[in-house]
Parts: C-alpha cells; sequence; structure tokens
C-alpha cells in the first residue's frame, strides 16, 4: 500500500496543501494521501512533533509520514528522508521526527536517515519558500514508489532531535508541566498513569487549583467543573467539563502541574 500522511502549518486558506498533493499525484497516481492537519500554528515545530508522535502508531507498518512545519525553508537546514523501524518520515530536519526516531529507539528497531539532495528526485527550479511542493513531496511520492533511502542523498548520523521535557520524582509525587491543549481547551500534560501509586486518590495541583482524584470519564463531574482524567494517548489531562480548561485557568503550554500520590 503507498500510504502517505501529510501534516503542515499551511491551514486550508491558500491551496498549499492541494498543491503537494498534485506533486504526489503525478509522481506515484495510485498513492493514498491522509491528513493528519494543516492548523498546526505557524513554526510550531514541538506540537507537530507531538501530533506526529501520536497518530503514527495508529498508521500501518510502511506508511511515509511526510511533515512540514518548517520555519528555516531556504536556510541551509536539511531535508532529510528516514526509515524508522515500520515507519518513514519525510521533512525538514528540525526536530520532527524526534517522537518517531524515541520510539523506534525504544523498539530496538533499525534507523537509516539519509538528505535530500538529488536534483533527480526534485522539482525544478526549487523554490526558496515552498520545499514542501518541490523537494518534500517528490521525495515522499518517489519513497513509496520504491526508491532507496540511499538514492536521495548522503547518510545522516546527527538528526536535529527535540528537547521534549521529562516529568521529575518530587518527595510526594511529579512534577509535571502541560505539553499540548486540543481544540477543546483541554491541557494534556508529561504525566502518565505509571506516575501514579493510587490514581484513585491522586492530588493534581495546577495554579491554585487542586483536583483530588481521577474521573473515569468527562460525565463524572458537573459541567463547568474542573477535572483530570487519562485521556485516549494515556496522558493525564485536565479538563473543564463542557468547557475550556485553559481558558477557565488561563493556562497555556509550559504551565507547571504537580501531581501527589
Amino acid at each position: 500500500m503507498k500510504l502517505i500522511t501529510l501534516l503542515t502549518d499551511f491551514s486550508d486558506n491558500d491551496g498549499y496543501p492541494a498543491i503537494m498533493k498534485g506533486v504526489i499525484l503525478g509522481i506515484a497516481p495510485d498513492a493514498r494521501i491522509v491528513d493528519l492537519s494543516h492548523a498546526i500554528p505557524p513554526q510550531d515545530i514541538r506540537l507537530a512533533a507531538l501530533l506526529l508522535g501520536r497518530s503514527a502508531p495508529y498508521f500501518p507498518p510502511g506508511t511515509a509520514h511526510l511533515c512540514v512545519v518548517d520555519p528555516g525553508v531556504g536556510t541551509d537546514r536539511r531535508g532529510i528522508v528516514a526509515r524508522l523501524g515500520s515507519r518513514y518520515f519525510i521533512g525538514p530536519d528540525n526536530g520532527l521526527m524526534t517522537l518517531l526516531f524515541r520510539q523506534a529507539l525504544q523498539e530496538q528497531a533499525d534507523i537509516e536517515i539519509f538528505t535530500l539532495e538529488n536534483p533527480a528526485y526534485q522539482l525544478s527550479p526549487v523554490s526558496r519558500t515552498f520545499h514542501g511542493r518541490d523537494i518534500f513531496a517528490p521525495a515522499a511520492a518517489h519513497l513509496v514508489n520504491g526508491k532507496p533511502l540511499s538514492a536521495f542523498g548522503r547518510l545522516v548520523n546527527d538528526p536535529v532531535l527535540l528537547d521534549f521535557p521529562l516529568p521529575e520524582k518530587t518527595a510526594d509525587g511529579w512534577q509535571g508541566e502541560v505539553i499540548s491543549i486540543d481544540a477543546f481547551g483541554n491541557l494534556a500534560c508529561n504525566l502518565e498513569k505509571k506516575h501514579m501509586a493510587h490514581p484513585e486518590a491522586a492530588q493534581i495541583c495546577i495554579k491554585d487549583h487542586v483536583i483530588k482524584g481521577l474521573s473515569r470519564a468527562f460525565a463524572d463531574r458537573r459541567p463547568g467543573e474542573v477535572c483530570a482524567l487519562l485521556d485516549s494517548f494515556g496522558q493525564l489531562s485536565i479538563c473543564v467539563v463542557n468547557g475550556s480548561a485553559s481558558k477557565f485557568l488561563d493556562a497555556a503550554v509550559g504551565e507547571p502541574v504537580r501531581l501527589i500520590g
């Protein structure tokens, strides 16, 4: 199966994702393209890497993940194509594949990374501002058509990786932080069930709010009430029932979260 996912910060307003799809289909007409999102805030590499890391495990082996959040476009930053176990990544070498890389390491899977330098697999001329069209989309299409990674360029041994924050152990629990906010205003944290000795009795502290115990579902609490639960990715999420925890708590990414118990 020639399956490509597409993740960008382009929005759907200017046709850029559609242009990339046109390039892919011109080279690999039988490819299937799945949009992960084009609503990443501009230049938010960290959020894109997080979304990609959460999404990739649910796609079949061999899927090529094409990601373009690229504030360094037109500079000397590298473009890369990577095989990370059974997954492939195509995009700028700016940390977007960090979680996929970590997952491959945890699985003790084979990792290969090459630069995107061969003009035979690029459009001509190459724009200084739209490498998604001219370099990354063609590379993804040629990759799913069967081109070996080594055909695209030179071996890379030092990919750029982001430093995602990890929780810190404290005397009575863990110190973590908010790592993402979804469209509902729910605050996802870098804390998981494994950090909780007794989830039903745990206390979650954010700003001046203390949440006692985890809820099983949103409906366990009253509308407008702040609650905490394990989200669909197994991460601690702070929510307001039928509301926005981000707005209610005036909390942003990086907000400290303390877990007791």
